[in-house]
């Protein structure tokens, strides 16, 4: 009987040391924690989410679906997966124009941020970080653009 009662105690305390509660300390700072703070007040506790249940099984449970039979998906008739394509190449040819003119506003600010020299810029090295954050972006948009190529190219 004592051993029992011990396992049923335990698991109590574990399950009761598992909630996430907010303390907020003597300077006002928050700290979430699932063990109690020292010179922290517990403001308010949160309960783990539920653990979801599996669907019941049908009735062919034994027999697996052809989508959980490892190399084999599910078919998808021709005309439907023939929308699919037109409709992803039309949304990556508007990512491709769009990722097209924010490279245009990007090299324009780069330009613009070379051709002016703020007074405090004496050293070359202070120019140089101004500018990089504008020639990361002229980069980032290329690599994009020439990701976006890349998909349009490999579709079908």
């Amino acid at each position: 009987m004592r051993p029992v009662l011990a396992v049923f105690l335990l698991c109590a305390a574990s399950s009761a040391a598992a909630d996430t509660c907010k303390y907020v300390d003597k300077e006002g700072r928050v700290t979430y924690s699932n063990v109690p703070l020292k010179g922290a007040k517990k403001v308010q506790c949160f309960e783990p989410p539920p653990v979801p249940v599996p669907p019941p099984q049908s009735e062919k449970a034994g027999a697996p679906r052809k989508a959980d039979v490892p190399g084999e998906a599910p078919k998808v008739d021709q005309q439907t997966q023939h929308k699919r394509d037109v409709d992803r190449r039309r949304i990556l040819e508007q990512e491709l124009a769009d990722e097209e003119g924010k490279l245009g506003e990007a090299r324009k600010a780069l330009l613009e941020q070379q051709s002016m020299r703020a007074g405090d810029e004496r050293n070359f090295q202070k120019v140089l970080e101004r500018l990089k954050p504008y020639q990361d972006a002229v980069a980032q948009h290329e690599r994009n653009i020439q990701s976006i190529k890349q998909e349009l190219a490999n579709s079908r």
